[in-house]
């Protein structure tokens, strides 16, 4: 338990999404889910994650799992994603192979447990975290090591269940306040001094006296973050750009990516 206190303290003080990851990721490689699937979004809508570029997806899966799994959009079709857009906390996944067993899946999802078990995932755990906003959502799935069965999960989180989900509950809630790590264009300095003006209720005129620029280029740069943000209007821009925690940070920005392989 003094590890898991060394280590929970370590991830509040990490500086960047890649190293509370790297570190959420090796403890749980060491209980025997060495694969870990994560994703969190604040523009969910229904069952609907938003646009999926927008979405803060990590994985240490191989880059081709990936490339299916988040790209391709096939978390969406698994038993597992309908259980956490339902659901808060964690459950294993032995109901998942009970109700594929009774007929109880619908045939997307059925489907999805043979593809899944073509190449080898079966067994793991799923814990659903709860959000303060109706609009967020985010959830880490742990896919059981080759040769786990369910029976071997079980035992596994009867023993360390509580230590994995106060490193995950740990990991979850510093990610989600550092930069998001996302596949949309990041903002350049500039771009992000004009935003925070703007959000300041400084005008154009202002700004560009703040800035050391022309009214024009000032707009250019407004013009631009509304572009790599993806919206209409500036204040659109300043409203999604917080909602990233892509303006007002100390840390530095890292770079786009919209999974992350180890």
């Amino acid at each position: 338990m003094t590890e898991v206190i060394a280590l929970l303290g370590e991830i509040a003080q990490a500086a960047s999404v890649d190293a509370v990851w790297a570190k959420t990721a090796e403890f749980m490689r060491d209980k025997g889910f060495a694969r870990l699937n994560y994703g969190f979004t604040r523009f969910r809508h229904d069952n609907s994650i938003g646009d999926p570029d927008d979405a803060v997806c990590l994985s240490t899966n191989s880059a081709e799992y990936v490339q299916f799994y988040f790209q391709g959009g096939f978390y969406a079709k698994t038993p597992v994603y309908r259980w956490m857009t339902q659901n808060v906390g964690a459950c294993t996944w032995r109901w998942v192979a009970e109700d594929y067993a009774a007929g109880r899946l619908s045939p997307s999802e059925a489907e999805a447990v043979r593809r899944n078990a073509a190449i080898g995932i079966v067994a793991g755990i799923t814990i659903s975290f709860p959000e303060s906003s109706p609009r967020s959502k985010g959830a880490l799935g742990m896919i059981a090591d080759p040769g786990l069965s369910h029976d071997d999960v079980d035992r596994i989180w009867a023993a360390h269940g509580g230590e994995m989900l106060a490193v995950a509950h740990m990991m979850h809630l510093k990610v989600v306040q550092l930069p998001m790590a996302i596949r949309r264009r990041a903002l350049t300095e500039r771009q992000r001094e004009a935003l925070e003006w703007v959000a300041d209720g400084k005008t154009t005129q202002d700004i560009a006296l703040l800035m050391g620029v022309s009214g024009a280029m000032v707009e250019k740069h407004l013009r631009l973050a509304r572009e790599a943000l993806d919206v209409d209007t500036t204040a659109q821009a300043v409203a999604k750009a917080a909602l990233l925690n892509m303006i007002f940070v100390r840390v530095a920005l890292p770079d786009p990516v919209h999974a992350t392989a180890r």
